[in-house]
């Protein structure tokens, strides 16, 4: 079974093992954690403002409803980016 920290795992793992590794590799869970606290957050505000400009618009003409879409569009490229197509191995195989 996988095994995970949380974040206040990873600080009390710290406070208790001394060795060097220990501490560097807690600080490092925890500054993962701050980042996707980070990340989901700005998605967050993201989603909320596409939410006001939904209420904003609503019932306005085709025009805006074309510009919303197109802005939906673009979102989605940026959120979802295509996966790039994988590498050719280089070298020899056995068949």
């Amino acid at each position: 079974m996988p095994q995970a920290f949380t974040e206040h795992g990873a600080i009390m793992a710290a406070s208790v093992l001394n060795s060097s590794r220990a501490v560097a590799v807690s600080i490092s869970v925890v500054r993962a954690f701050v980042n996707l606290r980070r990340v989901l957050a700005s998605h967050q505000d993201l989603a909320r403002k596409i939410t006001e400009l939904e209420r904003r618009f609503a019932g306005k003409t085709d025009e805006h409803a074309r510009l919303i879409k197109q802005l939906y569009q673009l979102l989605d490229a940026l959120i979802n980016p295509p996966v790039p197509p994988p590498k050719k191995l280089i070298g020899f195989s056995r068949d």
